[in-house]
């Protein structure tokens, strides 16, 4: 569960929609108790939405919209023009609801 940090980037392959968007978590602060201070910790994750998600979400989520996702965390690793290798780990959404 999280709010949205980008309106969503939506293209097409093969004419399948495909949506992007980030999406920030954060866990609060805390008092352990031992007396120690958990900072608040805010993460950031790449979602991908395909088909009826994605029209969903062109339709309806913006940035700053809050949702609740589901889905399978994939890790993908490729190389640049300058044989530089680069890793991104994504969550490919299974279930979504947009919450107030």
């Amino acid at each position: 569960m999280g709010n949205v940090g980008t309106d969503p980037e939506i293209r097409y392959v093969e004419k399948r929609p495909v949506a992007s968007l980030r999406l920030a978590t954060t866990e609060r602060a805390r008092k352990l108790q031992n007396g120690t201070v958990v900072p608040e910790r805010t993460e950031w994750h790449n979602i991908v939405l395909w088909d009826r998600h994605a029209e969903l979400a062109e339709k309806y989520i913006r940035k700053g919209s809050r949702l609740l996702i589901e889905g399978k965390i994939r890790t993908r690793v490729w190389e640049d023009r300058n044989t530089l290798k680069h890793t991104i780990t994504e969550i490919y959404v299974d279930n979504i609801d947009l919450l107030k």
